[in-house]
């Protein structure tokens, strides 16, 4: 179902919260169908993403160390979307 979710556990340095709830945000968009939230739906998606978040959080902190790093690479850590993030914000 959510193939398109990159692994966040074992990368150097380890995953920010912001990839993590960025992950969790994909993961509640997935599984609820809600793509745009409207006034309507956002309590509880954001009350979901928080949730995933903090339980995604203490599962990457309590699991062991990854032999091998994901081989993938986490979109927040990739150029082309940081460039975007950066124009975002300018």
């Amino acid at each position: 179902m959510c193939r398109n979710i990159t692994p966040l556990r074992g990368l150097e340095p380890s995953a920010t919260p912001a990839e993590i709830e960025a992950a969790a945000r994909q993961y509640v968009r997935k599984v609820s169908g809600v793509q745009s939230v409207s006034e309507a739906t956002r309590e509880p998606f954001e009350q979901a993403v928080a949730e995933v978040t903090a339980t995604t959080a203490r599962l990457l902190a309590q699991l062991p160390e990854r032999r091998r790093p994901p081989r993938t690479v986490p979109p927040l850590r990739r150029p082309d979307v940081q460039a975007r993030e950066a124009a975002k914000r300018s």
